[in-house]
């Protein structure tokens, strides 16, 4: 058992240390479609930096999300310009009505109903401010929820377009944590952040030129105190920066250990992993406690810091303005007014002060987000890349060599082919490159060097999105979606009929369970098939693959969670469905490929041995002793 210590540093290096995003390094968890041998076990571990490497771009590419909203901020801010100005309006109407009305210089009696009259023009001037603040916030949120719309729009645009291999190598959880928490901090800095600096900074502007009229000496206090309150300010901000930043990314890096263990949720509890799990939590939640702490406490200080400076210069404001009335005839609403500005005046640096929280926060969530939109797309197809009308399925290796990284060679010179209505399976140890083989036909990585061929055209000449249509899956780990069976089997092909959907059931053995459902083909799943046993669930992923219609078949170790009794149920229709289609089929279970027509066995990347059962038999080599048990698949 790993000290506490020794645990922290792993799982630092496996879900990203503070400000690192969490990414399936070297020896981490295989991909999803992979299973073991796959590119995530030779994933480079991947991380952005802890703090934006260019914030006026981070910041540009914010405001490029407002372009479209222009209108509507100019018409918000005009809204902020009319409040502030009424803020500074009512604030100095106090002058006249207390010397005139109030506190005479004459010394005579108050004006009462004049007073009444500065009271309810007042009471407008603040009125039409409420107004206009209201409306101010009403349009900045719907800017900036249309402006988080398109950014969502956006990312998830670009996860789709995103290759296997950036899946391979990054946490589930953090992705998510990217959609959800950043970018819901990026929304509270454009629905209130922006309208509150510019406001303040309007407040800061009007407010000292207002001082300035009212009486120039007690404007020096103000003045000297100005820098006083900018340094504290400044000093609070730089550190709190680097903490917010490494909130943002500790917070990925937990849900990324979520969103792991719950779906492993039954892998932990058969090894008994419940309190080792609990204690790795623990860990990653207290570096998150640990860096939220930081990151609120820097940011929480920042009011009364500044609170305490503004108190500071109320007071000196209130003891020399009480002198100047004495000994220089200031007026009282004069002292009064000013007064007010002084509270006026350090209540914007205030808000910018405290909002600087959120512009860091939006930041580190802002520069997670574009370092998924900034990754490399799957390269764009050529402009006359080929798009077949019929695709027959003749598929051809020719000296193939490929690695997912450029230091470690997978595949070593494979050379192979596959008519029309072949059946070919690949035998060999786990990492052999059994599943690698498939990845390639896909084109979910391209390969370093030989070359590819359907139908005689080099597979990258070929339309990536023609080419996978051509193509069905059937996976080891089995995915349905939130939806009725009949959607999830129609999910191989959209325009699918209902009479073909319950074709393709039948083909895959899987109509008469189906049919045992409450509500047959239109019961609901949920949670990933959660109300299904693994073999039903699996069953529909055969019949998905089914009504596709697709010429290439690919079938990884896609009876592997199928009893032997229902393998055997459904062996015919397994049948069925690779009939006149290109097959390619990954198993343990030696049984399941003996009616191949060619069968390749593999080891270290490399074909050792390839021919039909009987003649591999009669060779006596290693696919004989993995057959007849002299030798195990690990």
């Amino acid at each position: 058992m790993l000290d506490t210590e020794k645990r922290r540093e792993s799982l630092k290096r496996r879900y990203g240390n503070q400000a690192a995003a969490a990414g399936r390094g070297p020896g981490g968890p295989g991909p999803a479609h992979g299973g073991p041998g796959g590119p995530g076990a030779r994933g480079q571990q991947r991380g952005p930096k802890r703090m934006p490497k260019d914030a006026k771009r981070t910041v540009g590419r914010l405001f490029h999300y407002l372009n479209e909203e222009k209108g509507k901020m100019i018409l918000a801010f005009i809204c902020v310009i009319i409040n502030t100005t009424t803020t500074l309006a009512g604030s100095y109407m106090l002058r006249p009505i207390i010397n005139t009305y109030i506190a005479p210089a004459d010394g005579s009696r108050g004006d009462g109903a004049g007073l009444a009259r500065g009271l309810l023009a007042m009471a407008a001037v603040y009125l039409l401010g409420v107004i206009t603040s209201y409306f101010q916030s009403k349009i900045m949120l719907t800017v900036a929820q249309n402006a988080l719309a398109k950014l969502r729009n956006d990312l998830f645009t670009r996860l789709q377009a995103l290759p296997v291999r950036y899946y391979d190598t990054n946490s589930n959880g953090d992705i998510m944590s990217r959609f959800t928490n950043d970018v819901d901090t990026i929304g509270n800095m454009l629905s209130s952040t922006l309208v509150q600096l510019f406001s303040g900074a309007l407040s800061l502007a009007g407010t000292f030129c207002l001082m300035v009229y009212t009486n120039i000496y007690l404007t020096i206090i103000t003045l000297v105190m100005i820098p006083l309150m900018m340094k504290a300010g400044g000093a609070v901000a730089r550190r709190s920066q680097k903490f917010f930043s490494a909130q943002q990314y500790s917070l990925g890096a937990l849900n990324g250990y979520i969103e792991e263990t719950i779906t492993g949720q039954k892998v932990v509890k058969v090894f008994c992993h419940e309190e080792t799990a609990k204690e790795e939590f623990k860990i990653l939640n207290q570096e998150l406690r640990d860096n939220q702490v930081k990151a609120q406490f820097f940011g929480g200080i920042m009011g009364p810091v500044m609170g305490n400076l503004s108190q500071i210069n109320y007071s000196l404001t209130a003891c020399i303005g009480g002198l100047l009335c004495v000994a220089k005839g200031f007026d009282v609403g004069g002292l009064t007014v000013f007064l007010n500005f002084s509270r006026q005046f350090s209540r914007p640096i205030n808000e910018i002060s405290m909002q600087v929280s959120n512009i860091f926060s939006a930041l580190a969530g802002a520069e997670r987000v574009f370092h998924v939109m900034d990754e490399e797309p799957e390269p764009k197809d050529a402009e006359n890349a080929v798009i077949f009308d019929s695709m027959k399925g003749h598929v051809v290796f020719d000296h193939v060599t490929f690695g997912y990284v450029p230091e470690k060679t997978i595949l070593k010179q494979i050379s192979l082919y596959a008519k029309p209505g072949q059946k070919i399976a690949f035998v060999g140890s786990t990492g052999a490159g059994k599943t690698t083989i498939t990845n390639l036909i896909n084109r979910f990585y391209d390969i370093q060097s030989g070359s590819i061929s359907i139908d005689g055209v080099e597979i990258r000449k070929i339309n990536r999105e023609n080419l996978r249509k051509n193509i069905a899956m059937v996976l080891q780990d089995t995915h349905l979606f939130t939806g009725t069976v009949r959607e999830n089997i129609r999910y191989g092909r959209l325009d699918a009929t209902d009479e073909e959907v319950i074709q393709a059931a039948k083909t895959a053995s899987a109509h008469s369970f189906i049919m045992r459902l409450p509500n047959g083909y239109d019961t609901m799943l949920e949670g990933d098939g959660a109300n299904l046993s693994q073999g039903q669930r699996q069953l529909l992923n055969i019949a998905r693959a089914a009504i596709s219609k697709a010429p290439i078949l690919i079938l990884d170790e896609a009876t592997s969670s199928v009893d032997t009794r229902t393998e055997k149920h459904i062996e015919h229709g397994m049948d069925r469905l690779m009939a006149d289609r290109t097959t390619f089929v990954i198993a343990h279970r030696l049984s399941t490929v003996r009616n191949a027509n060619a069968i390749m066995v593999l080891e270290n990347g490399v074909i050792i041995e390839r021919g039909d059962h009987d003649e591999l038999i009669a060779q006596k080599g290693r696919y004989y002793q993995l057959y007849t048990g002299l030798l195990e698949l690990d």
